[in-house]
């Protein structure tokens, strides 16, 4: 049954990438279309509203510059309602403002579309600060990341000069895809029994006669676009685990499709744009190569369960439950804590910190590769970067000039990539080291062995990998560890689209080049296992030393 419910969802998503990838391709292409109709004048309302009268393309630098003024506004204005929540009106349980660390944590998270949270959602903010930052920025970062997407595909596939207009992306990403997805998926789960309600906190009466205090507040408003922007962050605590948020198996499975489908088409809507839809198939062929991997290791690591426990003769038939919920088991934890960190969504519905080691190590390997799909198009930025490498390092092996889409790969391009690719692991590494060498970063670790660097290394991989979900046994709300973490969820944010942007900026301003029979095509069953291979090589090179410190150190030892 376990398995069959893992495939069942996996048709289903399957099923959804062609008409959902068709339908993105149309938000973006800028070709007229029948959606016209009903988008179009709310989207003019809102171009003179912002006083954009002309969209005309944009420079890469116009592009980076555009999304970075606006994300810094939004910023400012985040930090502010947090500090002051106490004298902000949708406040009735009378929460106070947020400490000043925390604050700055809390909106680079959200803003990032990284959602990492170091406080209790239902105590620490109000309402207002719910709806008007923790949501707003949900909706705003999505888009962001969806528009750099789109902007890079562009960059590699147009014969035109330009990488489109951001604003025009930024809002038309809002209007025709998250607006109205949410608001869909928000009716589905208050259907479901999900809450949404501006009531304060409920005091009930138990049978006991003891006083219980239940939160609740406009939950399936939050739930909606926390998986459809991949921002992860939960109105609870305890994030897709509480009832509230996830009632049952059929939101768990919604959920899921939600953070994952809309990643899943961007391979399909780059096959689009290049004209070429087996492109897109082939770069969709190996993230799901590679999900499939990490899904089978998580799996089969929980079902069997905890090696030392095991030892001691104790029923393994039911695998590893701890952490988990038992509405949801085994199957279909494994798959939400594959799909949450390849779509670096960060919503949990069990706890990662009591996965088993190998459990543990495939939602922490994704994150580290960051290509498995990926969050609001960075998955797939990312992957087309891998294609490119492996393109560049193929022709090498040929002694050809390598060409990719029909435009030459040179040292400039390779620059850019290569600052790209080492930001990541480098943003990940030397933090955890310095966290493992530090007082103030050994207090937060609360397993003295193994598994206390996992801990480390977990959160600052997740803080990279804009990700946001983390191994919860460590107590991050410090001042070391929301300063360090907000700078790496800086860092894993902009360095990478700033690079990739400028990688588009240099490929769509050269000549296109016909193809010939030399030409190493990148739409076939060879291409798509250089790509995995490529994928594989640089994240073992990069990664491997830590991960053997880690979850492979504590799952020997456990044996």
């Amino acid at each position: 049954m376990g398995i069959l419910q893992l495939v069942l969802v996996l048709a289903v998503l399957v099923l959804l990438v062609k008409p959902l990838g068709t339908y993105v391709y149309h938000v973006f292409s800028n070709e007229p279309n029948r959606m016209d109709r009903v988008f179009g004048p709310v989207e003019r309302g809102i171009y003179r509203l912002i006083g954009l009268k002309r969209r005309d393309g944009m420079t890469w630098k116009r592009y980076a510059l555009s999304f970075l003024l606006t994300n810094i506004v939004l910023v400012a204005l985040s930090y502010l309602i947090l500090r002051l929540q106490s004298l902000l009106p949708l406040n009735p349980n009378k929460i106070g403002g947020m400490e000043q660390t925390l604050t700055f944590n809390t909106v680079i998270s959200f803003i990032t579309n990284t959602n990492l949270q170091h406080y209790s959602g239902e105590t620490g903010l109000s309402y207002f600060s719910q709806m008007a930052v923790i949501i707003m920025m949900m909706f705003t970062s999505a888009a962001t990341g969806f528009s750099v997407a789109i902007a890079f595909v562009r960059g590699l596939t147009s014969r035109g000069r330009t990488i489109g207009n951001f604003f025009e992306d930024f809002v038309k990403a809002h209007t025709r895809i998250f607006l109205p997805f949410a608001t869909v998926i928000t009716l589905i789960l208050v259907a479901l029994n999900v809450p949404l309600t501006l009531d304060p906190t409920l005091t009930v009466t138990t049978l006991e006669g003891a006083a219980q205090h239940i939160a609740i507040g406009p939950v399936a408003a939050l739930e909606s676009i926390k998986h459809l922007g991949t921002n992860g962050g939960g109105f609870f605590g305890v994030n897709s685990a509480h009832p509230f948020e996830n009632p049952n198996p059929l939101t768990n499975v919604i959920e899921m499709l939600s953070m994952w489908a809309l990643p899943a088409s961007l391979p399909y809507v780059y096959g689009k744009f290049a004209n070429n839809k087996k492109q897109g198939w082939v770069v969709f062929g190996a993230m799901m190569t590679l999900f499939l991997a990490f899904l089978t290791l998580t799996y089969t690591s929980e079902l069997r369960g905890n090696p030392a426990l095991n030892a001691l003769g104790m029923d393994a038939s039911q695998g590893s439950m701890e952490g988990k919920e038992v509405r949801f088991g085994i199957a279909q934890s494994a798959l939400f804590t594959t799909v949450t960190t390849a779509a670096t969504t960060g919503s949990v519905n069990n706890m990662h910190d009591t996965l088993t080691p190998l459990g543990g190590l495939a939602p922490l390997a994704e994150m580290m590769l960051n290509c498995v799909f990926g969050g609001k198009g960075v998955g797939l930025v990312n992957m087309l970067m891998y294609a490119i490498l492996a393109v560049f390092l193929a022709g090498l092996m040929v002694g050809r000039t390598p060409e990719f889409l029909g435009r030459k790969i040179e040292p400039r391009e390779m620059k850019l990539i290569a600052v790209a690719i080492l930001a990541h692991p480098f943003i990940i590494l030397v933090p955890t080291a310095i966290a493992l060498m530090t007082d103030a970063g050994r207090a937060g670790v609360t397993n003295p062995g193994f598994h206390g660097i996992s801990q480390a290394l977990y959160e600052m991989t997740s803080s990279a990998a804009n990700n946001g979900s983390g191994f919860e046994g460590l107590a991050d709300n410090t001042p070391f560890w929301n300063i360090s973490t907000g700078i790496v969820m800086l860092l894993g944010r902009y360095i990478s689209m700033i690079a990739m942007l400028a990688v588009a900026g240099s490929l769509v301003r050269k000549s296109w080049v016909p193809e010939t029979v030399g030409t190493f095509r990148t739409d076939n069953v060879l291409f798509w296992g250089i790509l995995i291979g490529t994928v594989l090589i640089i994240g073992a090179l990069t990664f491997l030393p830590a991960i053997v410190l880690g979850p492979v150190a504590e799952h020997l030892t456990l044996r």
